[in-house]
């Protein structure tokens, strides 16, 4: 099924054609064009970075006097711009002493067919990503999360609201209408 997907996909075709390894560069894109959470200058940490799409996103918005670090344990399928560090590592053992204006995360746990354990398994990440930004994010940073709507997921979005000023789920154009798949927007880190 995947298989059809990428080959028919208006998003995915679009993606081959401009050279981006993913079709969530433009999920990305346009929760940045929507809610301004990513800009220039900014340091942005981006959990589950692979295959790189993100990277080359946040590498162009946040241009050359800003940072991207992309964190994850597959391998990249882009060469790394200028501005952009990465450091294979499972996220469940990282640990920065930087601090960042923004966290973003398109996490998810490898599938299993069995759709409670799947929702189950993503939202252990997103707590993680979520614990992440807390200890790393200045005062005033944004945080952006992908989380599969399903049992829990509003337990996450009360948790998200509790350290950030405004909080939004969002399904951008670009994921599939038959796909469980938002994301948490986090505007303005209080602590």
């Amino acid at each position: 099924m995947k298989y059809h997907y990428s080959q028919t996909d208006t998003y995915s075709k679009r993606a081959r054609k401009e050279n981006y390894p993913a079709r969530s560069i433009y999920k990305l894109q346009e929760i940045n064009q929507k809610y301004k959470i990513i800009k220039t200058g900014d340091w942005v940490l981006d959990l589950g970075c692979a295959p790189g799409s993100w990277l080359v996103y946040l590498s162009r918005t946040v241009d050359y006097s800003g940072k991207v670090v992309g964190v994850d344990t597959n391998d990249l399928k882009i060469e790394l711009p200028q501005n952009v560090f990465f450091i294979k590592e499972d996220i469940m053992k990282f640990e920065t002493k930087d601090k960042f204006n923004v966290v973003v995360s398109d996490l998810a746990a490898h599938t299993t067919g069995v759709e409670f354990s799947d929702i189950e398994n993503t939202l252990e990440l997103c707590y993680r990503a979520l614990e992440i930004a807390k200890k790393v994010l200045i005062i005033g940073g944004n945080f952006l999360c992908k989380v599969f709507e399903g049992e829990g997921t509003s337990d996450f979005f009360k948790e998200v609201k509790k350290s950030f000023e405004f909080t939004k789920r969002f399904k951008p154009k670009a994921s599939r209408k038959q796909s469980r798949e938002m994301y948490v927007i986090g505007i303005r880190f209080r602590e």
